[in-house]
């Protein structure tokens, strides 16, 4: 569902710029499985070669951070997860995770990992992303990051081949990661053969979270699902 269009022009502090709002199940995650009104806003400062919403690179409209919260309201739902492109590419992204906080739901956000997450709000849960080389996205990667996740946080890892997931072990290794908070490794559609990945997880006994796209698996590239 997409909320109705509102003007093109940002007129108060409490805007964000939206590509669209629906409801679904989440599909990735530990909440996979969850109906969840997801909240996506416009905008992404990079280009991961396998991105699957370059729709939400551009476009977009303004709507009022009270607006949005009813529409979330509406849905009934208790999850929400505020996705993009990079939402915290829009410096108001704070202000919306806060206020969905303040209304009760749970929160999740999902975040590239290129941008500073220190200011999140403490009770919404991250799934920050670390960019493998394969994505092409590696060098923006801000490994200070690791620093502000909490035990609820996640760390996701999308891996496009065998190479990526060595890229990955010596990440895991380097920064502990694990006795951080749950880490998700992931194959790029089309790239790496999930099989493939779950056997070499299996093989070195790694403790991370395998996980695929629920949401792919049911409804394919469909936008808005």
């Amino acid at each position: 569902m997409t909320i109705p269009k509102n003007d093109s022009t940002p007129a108060s502090s409490r805007r964000l710029r939206l590509t669209e709002i629906f409801f679904s199940l989440q599909g990735e995650s530990d909440s996979v499985g969850w109906p969840t009104v997801f909240v996506r806003l416009t905008g992404c400062p990079l280009r991961c070669v396998w991105c699957d919403t370059e729709y939400s690179f551009h476009g977009g409209q303004w709507h009022e951070i009270d607006e949005i919260l009813a529409t979330v309201a509406g849905f009934g739902a208790r999850h929400v997860c505020v996705t993009g492109g990079e939402p915290l590419a829009q410096k108001r992204c704070l202000t919306l995770l806060e206020a969905l906080c303040d209304a009760g739901h749970e929160v999740s956000l999902e975040t590239s990992g290129a941008l500073d997450i220190s200011e999140v709000d403490q009770r919404v849960r991250k799934v920050m992303d670390l960019k493998a080389p394969g994505s092409g996205e590696v060098a923006r990667n801000l490994w200070s990051n690791i620093d502000h996740l909490q035990a609820h946080d996640q760390i996701k890892i999308v891996l496009a081949d065998r190479a990526d997931y060595d890229w990955s072990i010596a990440r895991i290794n380097e920064y502990d990661l694990t006795s951080r908070c749950p880490v998700l490794l992931s194959p790029v559609q089309g790239k790496l053969a999930p099989r493939d990945l779950a056997d070499w997880i299996i093989e070195d006994r790694l403790p991370v979270r395998f996980q695929m796209q629920l949401h792919k698996l049911l409804w394919g590239d469909q936008p808005g699902r």
